[in-house]
C-alpha cells in the first residue's frame, strides 16, 4: 500500500502554524481519496505539544526528529532531519507546507531520496487516475496540472490553498528517531533572530485584509505638493488599527532609484504581481494603483477585491476589482483610520 508522509516542522511557541494544519489536510485528504496510509514526521526542539494538537489525526505512524539542534531553521540540520524521518517511513510521497524552511530543503530531500520535487503548488487532488498537482507560471498567468510516475514525490503546498485540518487535541506517543549531524551539518551556527516589533510588522500572511499602496501617494495632490509623511502616516496608522498586511505595487518600491519621495515602511519585501508574491488573503483593498494587468495577477487568489483611485478609467475599473470607489485615496485613509479609533477595542 502507499503511504503518504506530511512533514512539519515546530514552531517557536512549540505549537504548529497555520499552514501546517493547512498542508496536513490536504494530506488527509490525498491519503484517503487514494486509499493510502498517512505517516506524520514532525522536526523541532521539543515535539510534544505540537504532536497533541494532532492528536485526533489517527495518522498510522507519528515520528519525529527531537533536539536543540532542530530549533533553527538551518539547512544541515533540516535536510538530515527530513532524510531521516523519509527513510524510517519509506513513503511514495512526501507533503509539507510552503514555508522558508522547506522550501530550502526540498530539492536536496528529493535528490538524496532519488526522487522529484515540485514547489508553489496551489491544489493537490487524488483521483483513481493518480494525484495531480496544480501551480502557476509565467507570473501567475497559466495554470498547469500535473502528474508525476516518478516516487518519492515530494510536494510543498502553498498556503492559503487549502482548509487548515481541524480536530480534537489529546496525547500521544512520538516515534522518536535519530538524524545524524555530520561537523558540516552544523557548520552555520545560529546566533539569533531579529524581527520588527509586533506593531511594526508590515507582512503578515495570515491577516484577513491585505491593503496596497501604489506609487500615487508620492505623487504630487490637488495642492500641487507631494505628502509622503502623511501618506506613510495614514498608511500605518490602517495597519496598526486593522492588523493587516502591506503589499506594494513595483512602482512604489522602484522609486528610490530613481531619487524620488519613497515611504520608509515599503521594501521589495512588500511588493506582488510581476516578480513580487501572490498573497492569498481574504480580501484586499488596492489605493493608489492602476491594476495594470501584472500588478492584478498578484491577486488571483484574493476572494473579494477593493479599490480606490481617482481615475475612474483606471484598470481597476476594466473588471479587475469587485467594487472600485473613485475618490482621494488621502481623504478616505483620514475618514476611515477617524472611525476605525472610533471603534470600542474588542
Amino acid at each position: 500500500m502507499d503511504t503518504v508522509l506530511i512533514l512539519l516542522h515546530v514552531e517557536k511557541d512549540a505549537g504548529l502554524a497555520k499552514s501546517a494544519l493547512e498542508a496536513l489536510g490536504a494530506a488527509k485528504d490525498v491519503a484517503e481519496a487514494g486509499g493510502a496510509d498517512l505517516a506524520v514526521g514532525l522536526v523541532g526542539e521539543s515535539l510534544q505539544v505540537a504532536a497533541n494538537l494532532i492528536a485526533g489525526r489517527r495518522a498510522s505512524r507519528l515520528l519525529g526528529v527531537e533536539g536543540a539542534e532542530f530549533g533553527h531553521s538551518r539547512y544541515g540540520s533540516d535536510i538530515a532531519a527530513a532524510e531521516a524521518v523519509c527513510r524510517a517511513v519509506n513513503p511514495t510521497m512526501v507533503i509539507a507546507p510552503a514555508t522558508s524552511r522547506w522550501n530550502r530543503v526540498v530539492a536536496g530531500l528529493a535528490h538524496r531520496l532519488g526522487g522529484r520535487a515540485d514547489t508553489h503548488v496551489t491544489d493537490l487532488v487524488a483521483a483513481k487516475g493518480g494525484v495531480t498537482i496544480s501551480r502557476w507560471y509565467y507570473r501567475q498567468r497559466m495554470e498547469a496540472v500535473l502528474q508525476r510516475t516518478q516516487r518519492p514525490w515530494v510536494i510543498v503546498l502553498e498556503t492559503g490553498c487549502h482548509a487548515p485540518w481541524t480536530g480534537d487535541i489529546g496525547t500521544v506517543k512520538i516515534e522518536l528517531i535519530t538524524a545524524t549531524l555530520t561537523g558540516a551539518a552544523k557548520r552555520t551556527t545560529v546566533t539569533g533572530v531579529k524581527a520588527p516589533a509586533s506593531g511594526q510588522q508590515t507582512i503578515r500572511p495570515d491577516a484577513e485584509l491585505l491593503f496596497v499602496a501604489g506609487a500615487g501617494w508620492t505623487k504630487k495632490q490637488s495642492d500641487g505638493q507631494a505628502h509622503a509623511p502623511e501618506a506613510e502616516s495614514l498608511i500605518r496608522g490602517f495597519l496598526q488599527l486593522t492588523h493587516a498586511s502591506l503589499g506594494s505595487s513595483k512602482s512604489l518600491v522602484d522609486l528610490s532609484k530613481d531619487g524620488q519621495a519613497v515611504l520608509t515602511l515599503m521594501t521589495h519585501l512588500n511588493q506582488i504581481g510581476q516578480t513580487g508574491s501572490t498573497p492569498r488573503h481574504l480580501k484586499g483593498l488596492s489605493t493608489c494603483c492602476h491594476g495594470e494587468e501584472p500588478h492584478a495577477v498578484g491577486w488571483r487568489f484574493i476572494s473579494e477585491r477593493r479599490a480606490v483611485n481617482l481615475d475612474p478609467n483606471c484598470g481597476w475599473a476594466r473588471g479587475k476589482t469587485d467594487v472600485l470607489y473613485v475618490a482621494d485615496a488621502f481623504e478616505v485613509m483620514r475618514k476611515v483610520n477617524a472611525l476605525l479609533a472610533a471603534k470600542p477595542a474588542r
